[in-house]
Parts: structure tokens; sequence; C-alpha cells
């Protein structure tokens, strides 16, 4: 059969937009922050440089230390730069129960959902080992995509927009505490994934709602107004033509 180009579109990029998502979804890298931790001493253990310790840079009698702070969904590290020493806990404390955190999460995981269930139904709405696809089976599946892809760019734009204020009740009280060193957050390469999978999503989820449109067929130039079944090729001008674009109709 000749499937539409809205379909083959549809069912290419849905997939794609859901790995990336998942993709995002699992990853700690949705801020990042660094920060810079002064030692004292002379620290010489610091300077090696060797395999699996830890680099800094002295400044008089001080060892400055620079330590990269990656927080996700479900997870947040904590690394010291050009050092393997890094450690990952799962979220806990005010992040974990910032309900704008929480809701992200909720989105997420529905997204994932919706998205995996539209691409079921817009693969058995296709079906490519037969000549007839079901084309409100592939729509549905496709109007579940986009959705998926709604609900998913709700919560990067959400986490976006309190990326500073996330886990934090009065987050400029506690930057300019002298107990708590300088902590500069910005958007991590796991939104920038997610970012790129929910426009496939929606992207792939708009291509396949053109699944309800129908196809244009010929019509038997002996009875203009009724249609030609190419299953039943009950019109001989029809049949005796070499080839027709046909691939649905209604008998």
């Amino acid at each position: 059969m000749h499937t539409p180009a809205s379909m083959v579109t549809g069912i290419v990029f849905a997939p794609l937009g859901l790995v990336l998502v998942f993709t995002a979804a699992i990853t700690p890298q949705w801020r990042e922050g660094q920060t810079r931790l002064g030692m004292a001493g002379t620290g010489s253990f610091l300077r090696s440089g060797g395999k699996g310790q830890v680099t800094g840079v002295r400044s008089g009698s001080m060892e400055v230390l620079l330590l990269l702070r990656s927080d996700g969904l479900w997870e947040s590290c904590l690394q010291v730069e050009n050092s393997e020493l890094k450690q990952c806990w799962p979220v806990a404390g005010p992040y974990w129960r910032d309900p704008r955190v929480r809701l992200a999460q909720g989105l997420i995981l529905t997204s994932l959902f919706l998205c995996g269930t539209g691409i079921v139904l817009a693969c058995i709405g296709v079906r490519c080992w037969t000549d007839i696809p079901l084309r409100g089976v592939a729509a549905t599946g496709g109007l579940l995509v986009l959705m998926a892809g709604l609900l998913s760019l709700t919560a990067l734009g959400v986490y976006t927009h309190n990326l500073v204020r996330l886990g934090m009740a009065d987050p400029n009280k506690r930057i300019n505490n002298p107990r708590f060193p300088h902590l500069s957050l910005h958007p991590g390469c796991s939104l920038y994934f997610g970012w790129l999978g929910s426009c496939l999503q929606m992207l792939g989820g708009s291509a396949l709602l053109f699944s309800f449109k129908r196809p244009r067929y010929p019509t038997c130039p002996s009875c203009p107004k009724l249609p030609v079944c190419p299953a039943c090729r009950s019109c001989t001008e029809i049949t005796n033509k070499p080839d027709t674009e046909v691939y649905e109709v209604s008998c």
C-alpha cells in the first residue's frame, strides 16, 4: 500500500520525541550550577591531578575547588571539576517537596504514558501489512502524542520559569548568606533534550492527525456520482487502467 506522508512523518517523529523526553526525565541535568570553595592550608594533595584525585587552584595559602552541582527530577549530583569524584543521590529535602518540582514530575510521567499509548495506536492504525489503514485509530494516536507534547512542554516551562527558586523558600537570602557559597544556576542539557523531544512529539502528533482526512479516489466514468471501490474493481474503465494511486476507499 501507499502509506500517506503524514503517517510516515508521525510514526517517525513521535518515537524520536518519546526517546528524547525519556532521556531528559532520567538524567539529572535539568539545572546546573557551580561554585568555588576555598580550603585552608597548602593542600599539596589537591595539586597532584592524578586519576581519581582532586585538582585545585592555589591562591596564596588557600586551595580553590570548583564544585559542579546538577539537579534533575529524581536525582541530584555533585562533582569536583577535572576529577572523577562525583556523588549522586535521590532528590530530597525542600527541592523534593517543592510543588513545582512535583508538578513537573507528574506532567512528564503522564506525557510519557500518553506518548507511548499514542505510538501503539498509530502503529495499529497505519497497518503496513494491509491495503487499508485505520485512519481513525491512527489519528487518535496522533491526538494522544500531541497531548503528550503539550504536557511535557508545560512541565519544562514551569521548571525553567522557576529554575532558580526551586527548593528555596527565599533564594536571595540563602545566596547572600556567607555560610553558603554563591551558587550560580542555569538550565542544563536535559532541558534542551526535553524541549527538542516535546517539539518532535507535537510535530509527529499533528502529522498523524491528518489521518482523519479521507483520501481522494477516482470515480467511475460511466456513473460519476458513484465512487469506485478498488477492492471490488467493478468499473471496467478503471480496471483497464495500468495502475491507480489509491490505497483506501469506502465501498
